[in-house]
């Protein structure tokens, strides 16, 4: 059992940290040399300790196992405008040599059944500590602005309603997710017909 979860999940905050400014100066060197930036915004949080413990329960995670099975303790998440950026940044990202990915889930073309829409990727990444170095795992999900509005406002209202909805507002939010998902493709399409445009001038 984990005694003192400020000092277990210190390396956690150092990974996020150190995360959030590579990822942050990734979009700034976009912006400097004055390329199209796949970068709109980056958030990054460690789970809160209750939080942890739901899932353990939930997932029936053994506290010796937790830094093996629970990969989503420490989290960033990336914002994108269009679902091409999306896969341009995971191509970006399986090419660092400072983190290694372990495992991807792409549930842009294999949504969920409620919808949802992301692309998720689980890495080792190693921080240093007063004890030495410490590999954990983290994970990074990419979406665009069209997925995280949907989902945003999909977990806020089951939160409120502690899961319970009537199946026919479940019909209507995976509706939603249908159309989300059509404007991001639509607007995709645009991006494609200009930069033809542009070529052929």
């Amino acid at each position: 059992m984990v005694r003192n979860w400020k000092e277990y999940l210190l390396p956690y905050h150092q990974t996020v940290d150190e995360l959030l400014v590579k990822l942050n100066s990734l979009k700034q060197q976009f912006a400097i040399c004055d390329q199209h930036n796949p970068i709109q915004t980056v958030t990054g949080r460690v789970k809160s300790v209750p939080s942890i413990k739901e899932k353990m329960r939930r997932r029936y995670i053994s506290p010796d196992r937790l830094s093996q099975d629970m990969e989503d303790i420490a989290g960033v998440r990336i914002i994108c405008p269009l679902i091409d950026d999306v896969y341009f940044l995971v191509d970006l990202l399986r090419q660092r040599t400072d983190m290694k990915v372990v495992e991807e889930r792409d549930y842009i073309k294999h949504q969920k059944a409620s919808g949802y829409r992301s692309y998720h990727m689980v890495f080792n990444y190693t921080v240093q500590t007063i004890h030495g170095p410490r590999s954990l795992l983290f994970e990074i999900q990419l979406r665009t602005m069209a997925m995280d509005f949907w989902s945003t406002v999909d977990h806020a209202l089951h939160y409120k309603h502690e899961g319970k909805f009537p199946v026919e507002l479940e019909k209507k939010l995976q509706d939603t997710a249908r159309v989300s998902f059509d404007l991001d493709e639509s607007m995709s399409k645009i991006k494609h017909a200009l930069m033809r445009i542009k070529n052929k001038k």
